[in-house]
């Protein structure tokens, strides 16, 4: 997928009729961390050479869109400069962007790395802060590019300090929606490049994150694309007693229960096989006498 057939994709899917849930094949959003620390693969493709080769993997096993961060948002992790980021990042950008036209996305909440990320060829923003960061939404409005905007109880460095939420977790997360959905539009930003994450992980207890995957149709009464990324989190290692390396079947089986709900966008290290378990799971749906 491209740059443009996002973009027409995003507007189909916030314009077009309400279909059943199984006529939303999620597109799959593949992860490329370029960093040293994050929590599953940190350090593997901190070289633009690393990077671009396991991208280009990634998308001939399937990604419509490929997600770059430079940042770890991982439990506990601190925060780094802007230039740091930049460093880490906008080179990838310059290198996919040279070979391929696959969607690209940008896993930032710094308004100056939105912004060069998309000059640079970047048409996505996927922002962990739903774009409360300083310039972030004034930035993201100019780009005229769509923005995910995610929900997190706390911060990176203090989100799983024993999450407590004051009223029901699926009532306090579609309220933050609203919010942000209301701040975006007031700001000038188009409906249709409005997306949602209910942010699987971050401040939320396995309790809390279980919960959200069972009720994920709540979610969509906002009528915006819904993004979800589970893929190798401590939350599966928590229910199934397994290290991150073995954390493949519980994701992909939450894929097909989000997928069953009308998640979107499937975000996830494991490219080839979320796609054959979707394209099973659709396969099936779509079936007929």
């Amino acid at each position: 997928m491209n740059s443009q057939q996002f973009e027409q994709w995003c507007r189909g899917q916030v314009h077009l009729p309400a279909a059943p849930a199984y006529l939303h094949k999620p597109l799959i959003m593949a992860i490329l961390n370029v960093t040293p620390d994050s929590f599953s693969d940190g350090g593997q493709f901190i070289g633009t050479n690393q990077a671009f080769r396991h991208a280009m993997t990634m998308i001939e096993q399937g990604a419509d869109i490929i997600d770059i961060g430079g940042e770890s948002s991982r439990p506990g992790a601190e925060a780094i400069s802007e230039d740091e980021e930049l460093a880490r990042v906008i080179p990838v950008i310059e290198r996919i962007r040279a070979e391929s036209d696959v969607c690209i996305s940008i896993d930032t909440c710094k308004a100056t790395v939105m912004r060069e990320a998309v000059l640079t060829g970047a048409s996505l923003i996927n922002d962990i802060t739903a774009l409360r960061g300083i310039n972030a939404l004034t930035t993201a409005v100019r780009l005229k590019v769509p923005v995910c905007l995610m929900h997190m109880h706390g911060t990176p460095k203090s989100m799983q300090h024993a999450p407590v939420y004051h009223q029901p977790i699926l009532a306090e997360i579609n309220e933050f929606f609203q919010q942000r959905i209301d701040a975006c539009l007031q700001a000038g930003m188009a409906r249709e490049h409005i997306l949602l994450d209910p942010g699987f992980g971050f401040g939320k207890s396995v309790q809390h994150n279980m919960y959200l995957i069972k009720q994920l149709s709540a979610f969509r009464k906002h009528q915006q694309p819904l993004l979800l990324g589970v893929s190798r989190k401590s939350t599966i290692g928590a229910v199934l007693n397994k290290p991150i390396a073995e954390r493949l079947i519980g994701g992909i089986a939450i894929a097909i229960v989000a997928a069953l709900q009308g998640i979107s966008i499937i975000r996830t290290h494991d490219v080839e096989e979320t796609r054959q378990a979707l394209e099973m799971l659709d396969t099936i749906q779509k079936a007929r006498e």
